[in-house]
């Protein structure tokens, strides 16, 4: 099981959940409420899952194929530790995973 942690876009709010290896971030976030559209349906054509990775826990997830790059090219509010939620897939040794919600979100399956 992954502690996922979210944290608001603002910083006031915290969610903790347990999601078991193979769940997808987009779907656990989903589940959880939060506030991350997946217009696509995880089909890396949108960038409305983008999330936004803690430092200490990038280097803990693969790396994010050349096709989500240029996806998070087009997406509002990127940082160096960006990634697609719909792109990560829990793995059995990820214990926390810490993930903040971005003040913004762009579509660009609508542009």
């Amino acid at each position: 099981m992954t502690c996922v942690r979210f944290i608001s876009a603002d910083g006031e709010n915290v969610q903790e959940v347990q999601a078991k290896a193979g769940e997808i971030l987009l779907d656990v976030a989903q589940a959880a409420g939060q506030p991350l559209e997946g217009t696509c349906e995880g089909q890396m054509a949108c960038s409305t899952c983008h999330v936004i990775v803690a430092v200490e826990d990038f280097a803990k997830l693969p790396r994010a194929s050349e096709d989500e790059e240029d996806m998070l090219d087009l997406a509002a509010s990127t940082t160096r530790t960006s990634r697609l939620s719909c792109q990560i897939v829990l793995s059995e040794g990820l214990e926390t995973l810490t993930v903040r919600i971005p003040s913004e979100s762009r579509n660009m399956q609508g542009a």
